[in-house]
This record gives C-alpha cells, structure tokens and sequence, in this order.
C-alpha cells in the first residue's frame, strides 16, 4: 500500500483492496509505504513539510510503528520495494494532479506487477461529472446540479484488526521537521481530523451559513488540512450531513470542481484559463512590482483586512476563506500583479495547500478562471472588513497596531487622529482609483 494523499486506515478504499489481495495469496502480510518524493518535497514551504511530519508521525502509530518510509525517487523506490517484498501488486488511490499523473504511469511503467488504483482524494473522481455533450464543465452551479445527481459511494470500511504490517527493508526514517517558530500547528492525524469534525458538526455546522463568513467568529470548519492530506475523506462528511447542510456540500463540492478543472486543463496549474491576462494583461512590473508584492506578502498595505490576513497566514499557516478573495483581490486588481504570484506565496504558507483549489481559487478571484462574473467583480478591502468583521476583532487579533482604536473603527485609521499612533502603515495605494485602472485594463484585453 503506497500512501500518498491518504494519509489513514479508515474509510481507504485503496487500503482495503491491498489487504484483500493479501489476504487472498500465500503471504497475507502488507507493506505500508510512503515515499518522500524530493520533488514535492522541495517545493513545498516549511508549514507544509512540518504537518506532512506531523501527519506521518500519526500515521505510523496506527500501524504500530510499521510504516515503511523511503526517500527518493518513486520511479525508483516503489519498483525496489515491490521487488525487495515479493508483492503482488502496489496499491493507491488515484492521482488526478498534473505531476501525480506523470509519475504513477512511469511507475506503472517500471513496475513488475500490476499498480491498482482504487479511489481517490474526492467522493466524485475527476472526469466523471460532465455536461451531456461529454465535455468538462467550467462553471461552478451546473457543475454542483450535476455533481449532487451523480452522487456518491457510502464510507468504506475500518481495515480489520488482525493485519500484518511489514517493512522488507530498513526505513530511511521521517524527513527532518522544519522549524517554525512561534508557529504552533493544530494536531494532525485521522483521530485528530475526527474529532475536529464531530465538534464542528456537533457545534456549529448549523449555524454555518450564517457564521461562514466572519473571519471574527470560529464559524468554519477548520478541515481543509485534514482534506488535503487525506486524514478524513470527503465521504466521510458528506455521509453525516442532513440535507439542511446544502451550503456546506457546496463547499466541499467547490474542492471538487477545482480538481476536475485542474485534471481536464491541467496547464491551469501555472497559466490562466482565459489566456488574454497571461498574454496581454497590463501587469506591474520590475522593482515597483517586487517592492508591492513584498509590502502584501508581509502585511504592510495600510489596508487591515487585507494586512490581518496576510499576518494570519504567516502566524498559523492559515487563513479564513472570506479573507483569502479579499487579499487575492487586492493584489491582482489594487497592486496589478498576476494571480500567479500570489498563488506561490499561498502555496509557501499554507499547511492545507492544494494546487488545484489554490491555483483555481486564484483565477476565480483575479477573473480569469471559472467565475462566471469575470473580472469585474472587484473586492473593496474596506467594505468587506466592516462587513464581515463589523467590530474590528479580527483586524485587531493580527494587526497590533490598531488595537488602541475602538471597534469598526479600526478598518479606517485615516480617519481617526490616532489612527498610526503606533506605527501602522499608510495606504501603499488609493483603491478607488486602482479599481478603475483594473477595469480599464480588461476593457482594453477585450478590445
């Protein structure tokens, strides 16, 4: 069984199958395999790395200590393991990311015995929701219609007790942790992400709807980690939902959207759907663009729901969905610099980084992907922060500046005497005016 996204025993479909077979031939034993392919492990930041440990870690105390963990090349290590074993087949669940196809059909391709794919990180694969013409969708509402009328399987089963775990070879041993700091990561694991979901569904999915958007409030759910890295599988949740729970299945249905976007158009991963804004999209550039994408990645925009973002991400490898369209906003169509930027610096924080929701989130919100209202939707960094943290919690949680003024007062500090006191920026540019310069730049993309 080769780990990859799937990081736990219950509910694995791919598991299960491993320990079927084995239990079917001469040596019922499995071998529970992760590789630490230098590939992705390099390009991830150190949040990331540090909760794959983590995760890890976890995984391993519930095989008693047996998981096998290599390092190297999977094209290499898988065949070396299957052969140093005597296996009869390697099992995952499938991949539908760009790379993640590339190397399983290069492992296929190098292995000896069959590579059986059963499952995969979604309750509806890549490639099975389509329009009636067979084509992929590119818009979220059909896409979801279409989706909850395919539906999906129940939960799989707990694997059985009685298996026998097995390392063929000595393990090459956990990565090396990074050091974060004063970042402190929540607890990962399949017991962890079950009992965040039983306390959000037992506590607050019902008052979701209404809560979901205030980054002030503990009104979402907090699983996204725990989906990225498959210690809870969305089936799991989906299964434990009542039909009053339609504004959550969206959310994770747009998780869903975005990886058969990515799996139908994967060049997406790095260029835009509509190819207008890689080509002929008026973009800063030189040191006026690096000095601005320094000033957003670090919080210093003189903006505070567009700053308390970016210092939440930083702090905890997070940040609330709300305010993630807002910061993106910001710098694509404040700052004119293209989404691609900001989606790496994502990608570097984020303990629940997923390319496909990442780069996709990115290009719904710069307007060049699959929102169905372009570019014009432009995020007022003011009206979302007294609209959706209307007493300045959030902002003064993250902004230590601005805690001396008083409620939603704090979202305008030019307007009080005191308001930069304590040294708060000023605002690097003047959002009214950037919006028409934005809108005047995709009125000339469209000419």
């Amino acid at each position: 069984m080769w780990f990859r996204r799937d990081l736990r025993l219950g509910d694995n479909p791919a598991l299960l199958a491993a320990i079927e077979e084995a239990g079917s031939g001469d040596d019922p034993r499995v071998v529970p395999l992760f590789v630490v392919d230098p590939v992705l492990w390099q390009a991830s930041g150190p949040v990331r790395k540090a909760y794959l440990v983590d995760a890890l870690r976890s995984l391993d105390d519930s095989l008693g200590g047996q998981i096998l963990i290599q390092h190297g090349d999977p094209v290499d290590v898988v065949p070396a393991i299957a052969r140093a074993s005597g296996a009869t087949s390697v099992h995952v669940a499938a991949d539908f990311g760009p790379y993640g196809r590339r190397r399983d059909d290069a492992v296929e391709a190098a292995l000896r015995v069959p590579l059986v794919r059963t499952g995969s990180p979604y309750a509806v694969a890549p490639g099975r929701v389509t329009k009636d013409d067979g084509t992929p969708f590119r818009v979220f509402t059909p896409f979801w219609k279409a989706w909850t009328r395919h539906g999906w399987r129940g939960p799989a089963g707990a694997p059985p007790t009685d298996v026998e775990w097995w390392m063929p070879v000595e393990c090459d041993g956990f990565p090396d942790r990074p050091d974060l700091g004063d970042l402190e990561l929540p607890a990962a694991g399949e017991q962890a992400a079950r009992a965040r979901w039983a306390a959000f569904r037992d506590q607050r999915l019902a008052a979701y709807p209404e809560s979901r958007n205030r980054p002030d409030l503990p009104g979402t759910s907090v699983m996204s980690h725990h989906l990225r890295w498959g210690e809870i599988h969305p089936r799991t949740m989906l299964a434990e939902l009542g039909q009053q729970d339609e504004v959550f299945a969206k959310e994770l249905c747009w998780r869903e959207f975005y990886a058969d976007v990515l799996a139908t158009a994967p060049k997406s991963a790095h260029s835009s759907l509509d190819q207008r804004y890689d080509d002929d999209m008026r973009w800063t550039e030189g040191a006026t663009a690096r000095a601005m994408l320094a000033t957003w990645a670090e919080g210093r925009t003189g903006y505070p729901f567009v700053d308390a973002g970016m210092r939440q991400l930083r702090a905890e490898g997070w940040m609330h969905n709300r305010v993630r369209m807002v910061v993106a906003s910001f710098l694509v169509k404040d700052l004119h610099l293209p989404w691609q930027l900001g989606a790496r610096e994502f990608m570097h924080w984020l303990r629940d980084g997923d390319l496909a929701s990442n780069v996709h989130g990115w290009q719904w919100t710069a307007g060049c992907g699959t929102d169905a209202a372009p570019f014009y939707r432009v995020f007022n960094p003011i009206l979302q922060g007294q609209k959706f943290d209307p007493d300045g919690e959030y902002v003064r949680r993250y902004v230590p500046e601005l805690r001396h003024l008083p409620g939603a007062a704090v979202h305008e500090p030019w307007n009080d005497p005191a308001g930069y006191r304590h040294g708060y920026p000023q605002r690097v540019v003047d959002h009214a005016v950037e919006r028409g310069v934005a809108l005047a730049d995709f009125e000339a993309i469209k000419r």
